[in-house]
């Protein structure tokens, strides 16, 4: 995080279909085996084609499932020849994969004389036996997606449509220029949210296509796993099943299709919320640090040390044992969906998701009462503080520049090494916060330590450079970075420490924080909009802006500040929905750090917005709204004006809306994913971001301050009342004159 064209239509011509003898195929074998051990569904009943479908497969199927659901008949076999044999002349089959991703189906050559001689209709999906059709090994393309590249689906899926099959394995099939064969779906690597905006990918492999002449459609894949897969967006995966069944049998009127998605929003678009739905967010929100799995036990520290390397590795079981804080948290869910619907964790140890985790459980403990979190929240901070690397050696040193720092994360050095401001801001935010709702001083000293260290590092105008590593702490020292005039108009990395400094500022008098950040301020208004430098989008930058602008009017109210403050929030409040959705929206191309993909092989490369384009209907809960949702209230409580509240309340009610609700994955269910299309009320946009796309949660930029800032609602106060229990007075002195000595500042 600090961090072309395809197939027109081509076919085979005069193709003579055959398929291998499957005696010849050991993987049939198995499938034999498992068919014979199964039950048929519908044992001995007489097929009535046009009530409902003729469907081999031997295991339980998403597809099979649904249909009995809706109350359509499936007449369904575990045997293929069985199925042909009995079939009425002219009807349909779906032949589904019960051994993807491993055995591919093979039909018995023997069969394919009776196929033809009855005329069946028939889908099969992930087969292996089409030698005319050349297909090659299994492969996997992490970053590829399903693109519609026919009329096949109507208006409703119009061409370059996109979808997503997450964990998808395929065989891949060599096709000829020739009008007998019609590519429906293609898969490939491409850009864009909704449409492949710059077109089919090259290259680009068949994953469902139709052979007309033989009343064949065929699919590389198993598109029957939609369900427990979660192949996005769930609608759109509806149509093509529609669309399938009504190729394979059009006598059956197919009136609906209903299926819910294992992974959804708490609750509907029209939805009315009952009256405790910020509470029950809250509550599951914080319950959700525990069944994440993401706090790291002992057994699993061992673990993740052998593969801090990799950066990602599969949630642990759910039977396994809890962490209890001790040994920290680890990051969060990358957007890596597997075949079973589960999700990749990313296992760095990052110091600001640590106090961020602490603080929203602090919370849930101060609200609920909850002993389990009071004593996970403190041991989460007395792993970051006192027991991991985060401000030992170069960082405990009064000698080197990086002394009061906190690293970036821990595992591995590539982590170590780094201090980023924002994120050392939110550390110390987040403990600032804990320490007071757990009425706990001793994290302040390494708090006040932070604050300086950040400060000297802090140059003359104010601005602290976006990245700074031990390598120039340590060869330059800090009074290099405290002496120069630099710039720097990105709000992501700078704004947060600005608060810091006015916080700073008001419980100390040191000067030089209300001097550094009021001038930094100043200067990146002034610059606003057309020098400002933008990291996933514009409108992250302008959130973030609002808690500095909103601390600002508590130190110093005057008109100019409260001009600044409505600046910014009248232009990002200017996308937000009825719904309460705040709209991503970036800038000029040229001002841009992570930028969408250029082309269709940048997709998936760099880190990258979730739109493709400007007026793409999606919010970002890691970068935009989570920091948007604690501007505004800080905002409120710092103004009282309706017209920040009104926008904070319509923005709660979205979040509430949009929770994760999961009853088959324990470890999501009260979550917040990073995106949302609001259009059609669900989990997509461009997934593009190299590891936090569409469906990541962020353990502390995301899951913490939801929490927080529902938390602060419910004790109807605001963040910067709830920090006046923190008191700075000697212990600041002590620090400040060992960091910031009076003689070096009178040289200054």
């Amino acid at each position: 995080m600090h961090r072309r064209e395809f197939i027109k239509t081509a076919g085979l011509g005069g193709l003579s279909f055959m398929f291998n003898n499957s005696a010849s195929q050991p993987e049939n074998k198995a499938f034999a085996e498992t068919a014979k051990s199964s039950v048929k569904a519908k044992k001995g009943a007489t097929i009535q084609d046009d009530k409902g479908w003729i469907i081999v497969c031997s295991t339980p199927n998403d597809l099979v499932n649904t249909l009995k659901a809706n109350g359509y008949p499936v007449f369904q076999f575990q045997d293929i020849e069985e199925a042909v044999r009995k079939s009425p002349v002219g009807s349909g089959a779906l032949l589904l994969s019960d051994g993807y991703p491993v055995n591919p189906i093979h039909i018995p050559a023997s069969l394919v004389a009776e196929i033809e001689r009855k005329r069946l209709r028939l889908y099969a999906e992930f087969t292996g036996s089409l030698p005319e059709l050349k297909l090659g090994e299994m492969q996997e393309s992490p970053w590829s997606r399903a693109v519609v590249a026919s009329d096949f689906f109507g208006s409703e899926l119009p061409k370059l449509r996109l979808m997503d099959l997450h964990d998808c394995r395929f065989l891949p099939v060599s096709l000829t220029a020739d009008d007998d064969i019609i590519t429906h779906l293609a898969y490939g690597r491409v850009a864009g949210f909704n449409t492949a905006v710059y077109g089919l990918p090259d290259p680009a492999y068949p994953l469902l296509f139709e052979i007309p002449e033989r009343n064949l459609l065929m699919s590389t894949t198993k598109l029957s796993q939609f369900i427990t897969s979660r192949y996005e967006p769930s609608e759109a995966w509806k149509t093509v099943w529609m669309r399938i069944l009504n190729w394979v049998n059009p006598k059956v009127a197919l009136g609906k299709f209903h299926f819910s998605a294992t992974v959804r929003p708490s609750h509907p678009f029209d939805a009315n919320l009952p009256d405790d739905h910020e509470e029950t967010a809250l509550r599951r929100g914080g319950k959700w640090f525990h069944t994440s799995r993401l706090l790291i036990s002992p057994a699993r520290d061992d673990q993740i040390q052998k593969i801090a390397d990799v950066g990602i590795a599969p949630a642990p079981p759910i039977e396994s044992v809890l962490g209890d804080g001790s040994h920290g948290i680890a990051e969060g869910y990358v957007s890596r969906i597997q075949l079973d619907g589960s999700q990749y964790q990313s296992i760095a140890r990052r110091c600001d998701c640590t106090a961020e985790s602490a603080m929203a459980l602090a919370y849930s403990s101060k609200l609920f009462g909850k002993k389990e979190d009071n004593g996970v929240s403190k041991r989460l901070l007395d792993f970051l503080y006192f027991t991991s690397d985060a401000r030992k050696r170069e960082y405990a040193d009064p000698k080197n520049g990086a002394y009061g720092l906190i690293a970036w994360g821990l595992n591995t050095e590539a982590w170590r090494i780094a201090t980023y401001g924002d994120d050392e801001a939110r550390v110390m935010l987040a403990t600032l916060t804990a320490s007071a709702l757990l009425h706990e001083k001793r994290w302040l000293d390494p708090v006040m330590q932070c604050m300086l260290g950040d400060l000297r590092t802090t140059g003359r105008l104010g601005f602290r450079e976006d990245r700074i590593d031990l390598g120039p702490l340590t060869s330059l020292g800090w009074r290099y970075f405290f002496d120069q005039s630099n710039t720097s108009f990105s709000p992501h990395y700078q704004s947060y420490l600005w608060a810091c400094y006015l916080w700073g500022w008001h419980k100390t008098g040191f000067p030089l924080f209300q001097r550094r950040a009021e001038n930094a301020i100043r200067m990146t208004m002034e610059a606003y909009p057309d020098r400002w430098e933008w990291t996933n989008g514009m409108q992250q930058e302008r959130a973030r802006m609002l808690l500095p602008l909103s601390w600002l009017v508590r130190v110093d109210d005057t008109p100019e500040h409260r001009s600044w403050l409505k600046r910014m929030a009248t232009d990002l409040l200017a996308l937000q929905d009825a719904c309460g959705v705040i709209r991503e929206e970036i800038g000029n191309l040229a001002n841009g750090q992570c930028r969408p993909p250029q082309s269709n092989a940048a997709y998936g490369t760099a880190e990258a917005p979730l739109l493709q384009v400007n007026g793409d209907p999606v919010c970002d809960l890691l970068y935009t709204t989570n920091f948007a949702f604690l501007g505004l209230h800080e905002a409120t409580t710092a103004t009282g004006e309706s017209f920040y509240s009104a926008a904070e309340e319509r923005l709660a009610k979205f979040l509430c809306s949009i929770q994760v609700q999961s009853e088959k994955h324990p470890e999501l269910n009260g979550g917040w994913y990073r995106a949302f299309d609001y259009h059609n009320w669900q989990y997509w946009a461009s997934n593009s971001d190299a590891g936090w796309g569409v469906w990541s949660i962020e353990s502390g930029w995301t899951q913490g301050w939801i929490c927080a800032v529902l938390a602060l609602r419910h004790m109807r106060t605001s963040l910067w009342n709830l920090l006046e229990w923190n008191q700075m007075g000697e212990g600041f002195n002590h620090w400040r004159n060992i960091m910031l000595p009076n003689d070096l500042l009178e040289n200054s």
